[in-house]
């Protein structure tokens, strides 16, 4: 008796370890739904823009309302983005393994998770920065539900150019929240991270343009030769440098910034010409990071 008692506590005992490897895996998808290195990626522009936008450092209770409102809204959107490429998201060898791929939350709860997250954000920009800030994130998230992942990305090779815009967002959020209004230095910094987005990303898809293919994404790399999106990418680059020198004056960022502008700015046109001049993917994949 003894032994059929310890040998039904020790099923027991396993049963509830699986049951919580069952639970620490959904909670680990849901997390992994608001893609949270993208959200980091976000929020560092967030701070700079109320710095900028203070000409000193704002509250830092302002500062973690804005940045925990827009990393809500983010986490929102990228879940539905994750909802609705889930189909894709199967095919590429770089996202596999992405928590609906695999099944570890369902489509539904992913959903639900999303517009929960979405109205969190609203609430919290709306009642501790402003409304204007708390539109802005949302119009932000609806754009690049609607406008990008659900219209853009799979009908274009121009998706993450006009896409971008919601990856910008994040600063104007962050001017908003401490102006309660929008500048044209705000929209300098907006343009910033805009043009940026596409050399970036296209870096990326450089590497990964056989997975875009078999996906039917229309990723400019997937689907142009090599040397055109080499030269686009350096078209942008160059462009993204004038801008970055254009803000210095605008923003009053003095010769520290400018000096760092045109330094780092060098650099990343060093790394987008030898893209061109290699075409290679390990040239692509310095372009992206």
């Amino acid at each position: 008796m003894s032994g059929q008692g310890g040998g039904g506590a020790k099923g027991v005992v396993r049963v509830l370890v699986e049951d919580s490897r069952g639970w620490v895996r959904t909670a680990r998808g849901y997390v992994m739904l608001t893609k949270p290195r993208i959200i980091e990626l976000l929020l560092i522009t967030t701070v700079p823009a109320m710095i900028v936008a203070k000409r000193g450092i704002p509250s830092l209770a302002l500062i973690a309302i804005t940045v925990i409102g827009g990393a809500l809204a983010a986490g929102g959107a990228n879940a539905v983005n994750m909802w609705y490429d889930r189909d894709i998201d199967a095919v590429m060898r770089r996202t596999k393994e992405r928590p609906l791929v695999t099944g570890d939350v369902s489509p539904t709860g992913a959903l639900v998770f999303a517009v929960l997250l979405e109205v969190a954000a609203f609430v919290v920009l709306a009642v501790g920065a402003n409304l204007l800030a708390a539109e802005i994130a949302l119009a932000a998230a609806l754009f690049y539900v609607f406008v990008y992942t659900m219209w853009l990305k799979r009908s274009t090779s121009q998706n993450i150019v006009i896409g971008g815009a919601a990856g910008a967002a994040p600063v104007l959020v962050g001017w908003a929240a401490v102006r309660d209004e929008l500048s044209l230095a705000a929209w300098l910094m907006f343009l910033v991270i805009f043009i940026w987005t596409p050399p970036h990303f296209w870096g990326l898809a450089f590497r990964y343009a056989n997975d875009y293919s078999d996906a039917g994404v229309p990723m400019l790399p997937s689907v142009a030769s090599k040397r055109r999106s080499a030269t686009e990418i350096v078209a942008y680059t160059v462009a993204l440098v004038l801008v970055t020198l254009a803000l210095g004056p605008v923003a009053h960022l003095g010769l520290v910034y400018e000096a760092a502008a045109v330094l780092l700015g060098a650099g990343f046109v060093w790394y987008a010409v030898r893209l061109w001049r290699l075409l290679s993917p390990k040239a692509a994949i310095r372009v992206f990071s």
